[in-house]
């Protein structure tokens, strides 16, 4: 391959993996409470509350369910430094471009058991939630949080949820049916 040419492949495949991270990075919108769906696993989890960092975001929250060996890693951190942290412990391509200052050795990263879930750190954006279910309590405690509380991962910021759990070779993520308890 002359050398062009591989400066050509190496600048498409550090766009693609940059795109691909930024995407993961995104949470997914869904509405609170999507009950049109019967697929799935429903099980008890907890979540960490987060204030969006988008425009438009308005009155919406976002949840982030952590893969149990990430935990400890994201703790203290951002939910996009953590999902960077994420994509760097599952990609083939650990050397690329974006994975590269994650404020964390490569050596030290956790690993991800064959049989864990969620396989990856995924999020949801609530929006325009009743007040049933528990929500009216999620409601009132991200209204008296503390900013920062909401702007990294923190303990202090969980909730406990019934959730169901979705994971197919298309789709992987989890919809919110029940607030059980926040702090």
């Amino acid at each position: 391959m002359r050398p062009t040419a591989r400066i050509v492949a190496a600048l498409v495949a550090g766009l693609l993996c940059t795109t691909a991270l930024e995407i993961a990075a995104t949470p997914s919108l869904v509405s609170a409470a999507s009950a049109g769906q019967s697929n799935g696993i429903e099980m008890e989890q907890t979540l960490y509350v987060q204030a969006p960092d988008f425009p438009g975001a308005g009155d919406s929250i976002v949840l982030v369910w952590l893969p149990e060996p990430l935990v400890s890693t994201c703790l203290g951190r951002t939910m996009k430094e953590c999902f960077k942290i994420d994509y760097c412990i599952r990609t083939t391509n650990p050397n690329g471009p974006q994975c590269k200052d994650l404020g964390i050795p490569r050596a030290q990263l956790p690993r991800y058991p064959a049989d864990m879930r969620p396989r990856r750190a995924i999020s949801v954006v609530l929006r325009a939630m009743g007040n049933d279910h528990g929500f009216d309590r999620l409601k009132a405690f991200y209204r008296s949080a503390s900013p920062s509380s909401l702007s990294r991962l923190s303990a202090e910021a969980t909730i406990q949820a019934r959730i169901r759990y979705d994971d197919n070779p298309s789709f992987q993520g989890f919809s919110l049916l029940e607030v059980l308890s926040t702090p």
